[in-house]
């Protein structure tokens, strides 16, 4: 299906991911990863910020106000928690966490799992796999729809643990 592989290898795609365990027969299946030069340590925070703001594309998924380009220093995200923020008003669910390693969580209907993998010289893989049981039809639209955003926010996550300062307004 067009749009559902994004910077991922073929072993990232076939490996099993937790969200796998909670959508059993997803008819959409997608797959996001960046390698971020730093150690997942400094990866992790961010992951656990996403809970504040979107940090995809500020003027859609955020109503216009900025995510936070500085970090919190919040605690470890746990299942019940809210997955993410619009506006500031939670949206999802957080579903499974290893802190560290992985965070799982539910946002309109779709289930997703951030991985961190540790890579060679203090680099991590961020990767990101969607799945969802939407109408056969809709599973294309929402893959390039997704693709969009999530490029996005993995690639702003990926500046910031990596220390990088935003690029300058066009």
């Amino acid at each position: 299906m067009w749009g559902d592989r994004w910077g991922v290898t073929d072993d990232e795609v076939v490996r099993r991911y937790p969200c796998d365990e909670l959508v059993p027969d997803p008819t959409l299946s997608a797959w996001r990863a960046v390698t971020v030069a730093a150690a997942p340590e400094r990866v992790w925070p961010w992951i656990v910020q996403v809970r504040l703001a979107p940090y995809s594309y500020d003027w859609i998924d955020n109503l216009g106000r900025r995510s936070p380009r500085e970090l919190r220093a919040l605690p470890d995200p746990v299942p019940g928690d809210p997955f993410t923020a619009s506006a500031g008003r939670p949206l999802g669910r957080v579903l499974a966490v290893v802190p560290g390693e992985h965070l799982t969580a539910r946002i309109m209907g779709a289930t997703m799992t951030y991985l961190l993998v540790p890579a060679d010289a203090g680099r991590t893989r961020l990767v990101l796999k969607i799945v969802a049981a939407v109408p056969r039809w809709q599973a294309p639209l929402i893959a390039v729809g997704d693709l969009v955003m999530a490029r996005r926010q993995l690639l702003n996550l990926k500046r910031l643990a990596e220390g990088r300062p935003d690029p300058p307004a066009r």
